[in-house]
């Protein structure tokens, strides 16, 4: 018994110092092509590029970003708005970052 707290203890640290995921990855035509504001739905989105980092808010809107290939190892980010309905309000590409 005296092992579970130690391997509760281990396990948590574990998890705390997993650095996190990146968003998906996918073309960035792909994305802007793919995603229609006021028609894409949050099932759409998950079918077709997969489930990535999202913020959800008070209002039930949520933030996506889906990341696509810039090359020197930089990537343009997709950020996908959801009303609280699940389809999609708004898109905006944010560049890569400059080396």
């Amino acid at each position: 018994m005296k092992a579970l707290p130690l391997l509760c203890a281990l396990l948590l640290t574990a998890c705390a110092s997993q650095p996190v995921p990146p968003g998906t990855q996918a073309p960035l035509e792909r994305l802007s092509q793919g995603v229609v504001p006021g028609r894409t739905t949050k099932a759409e989105l998950i079918a077709t590029f997969g489930a990535t980092r999202s913020v959800r808010f008070d209002s039930g809107y949520e933030a996506w970003v889906y990341q696509s290939p810039a090359g020197g190892g930089r990537y343009a980010e997709f950020v996908i708005l959801l009303d609280p309905s699940g389809v999609v309000s708004k898109t905006r590409t944010r560049p890569p970052a400059l080396p």
